[in-house]
């Protein structure tokens, strides 16, 4: 990227008037990337096999994305493949995952069928495409053989992972470098690189045992919250800081394959790493009720990490990318992103759209002001 432009110029220049694939664009980070997508003129189509949750930050806003919405499983091969076929999309932005850890102790073969099958097939649909594609293949910061180094995990560090959800990711990697190696290595029409993010927290996020909408949750209905692990260190960003670093990956992609194949982490600032008590502390700030309680001596059924942190100085040499946020900006813009949504009810959907919108701008311009030059 030429640094001199600024960066929502830029991302104009490239998205709009593509073509843009978004898989599990109906999630949580799915849905702010479709509604960033369609504000910047790109030529979107969604795959996703439901809506995951109710209420739906997808729902609230869709009618005010410009998008085409496809119902699929990413795990069926022929149905990916036919959209590829035909849509020829300039871009892959794969997030179609089973992204709860929880999730993955109850039903573990979903998530290894989802999170490395749909892999495989998107990396195969790439393949057969007569098109160029760039992709960006996002997986997560438990690819990681968590050994809870204090110094955070560099993207040549060991791939592995105790849980489901973890271990599907770090099957999802090697499946990676294994299509890479074997088809793109000397492409240069087919260029994929891995994102590597999480704990991301913002508006519209209602997924099940995650803490921000929990906490929301039990605080609107005026309940108490119950918190496992509240000691817990997580590099907690807001949802448009990884996004931001999805997009800047796909233009280096876009203008150079030298980084084809690459890994790269998107997380916070060495020094906002928080703990689960800290958050929420922060948060309850916000909110006329926020009772929470530990329950940390209660025998878990599952491992939680204690410490998960991430080295991003591959991604600020090599993207100049950097997140911009601090750690109350981030518990502000989350928070008064569920205060507007009681405001106004989810029937007005058109306001939570407008404002989600209004995030992205206020986002752009502070990335702007405070990213790599």
């Amino acid at each position: 990227m030429n640094l001199e432009i600024p960066f929502d110029n830029s991302l104009k220049e490239t998205f709009k008037g593509s073509k843009v694939l978004i898989t599990g664009n109906t999630g949580f980070k799915g849905s702010w990337l479709s509604a960033w997508l369609s504000k910047l003129g790109a030529n979107c189509k969604g795959f996703s096999d439901l809506i995951p949750t109710n209420p739906s930050h997808y729902e609230l806003i869709k009618d005010s994305l410009e998008i085409d919405q496809v119902w699929g499983d990413i795990a069926d091969f022929s149905h990916l493949q036919k959209v590829v076929e035909t849509f020829q999309p300039n871009f892959i932005f794969h997030l179609a995952a089973q992204p709860l850890v929880r999730k993955s102790y109850q039903d573990p073969l979903s998530t290894f069928r989802v999170n490395t099958i749909g892999m495989l097939n998107v990396l195969e649909s790439i393949r057969l495409s007569k098109n160029p594609i760039i992709g960006v293949l996002i997986t997560s910061d438990k690819s990681y053989k968590n050994i809870e180094q204090i110094w955070g995990y560099k993207e040549n560090d060991v791939i592995g992972g105790n849980d489901p959800y973890s271990g599907s990711k770090g099957s999802a990697e090697l499946i990676v470098n294994s299509y890479f190696k074997s088809f793109f290595k000397n492409s240069d029409e087919k260029r994929i690189s891995v994102a590597r993010a999480g704990n991301v927290i913002g508006g519209g996020d209602w997924s099940p045992d995650r803490i921000i909408p929990d906490a929301i949750k039990s605080w609107s209905n005026k309940k108490q919250l119950v918190i496992r692990s509240p000691n817990a260190t997580r590099p907690w960003q807001h949802v448009l800081e990884p996004l931001s670093g999805y997009l800047r990956l796909a233009i280096e992609l876009k203008n150079s394959k030298d980084n084809s194949g690459e890994a790269f982490n998107f997380g916070p600032q060495p020094d906002q790493n928080f703990t689960v008590s800290e958050l929420l502390n922060s948060l309850s700030n916000m909110w006329d009720y926020s009772e929470w309680l530990d329950d940390s001596k209660s025998q878990n059924t599952f491992s939680e990490a204690g410490l998960l942190k991430l080295n991003c100085e591959k991604a600020a040499k090599i993207l100049k990318w950097r997140a911009v946020l601090d750690f109350n900006e981030i518990i502000s813009m989350t928070s008064s992103w569920y205060k507007n949504y009681f405001d106004v009810s989810n029937l007005k959907k058109k306001e939570i759209a407008n404002f989600t919108f209004g995030q992205i701008d206020k986002y752009t311009k502070i990335y702007e002001e405070r990213r790599i030059k």
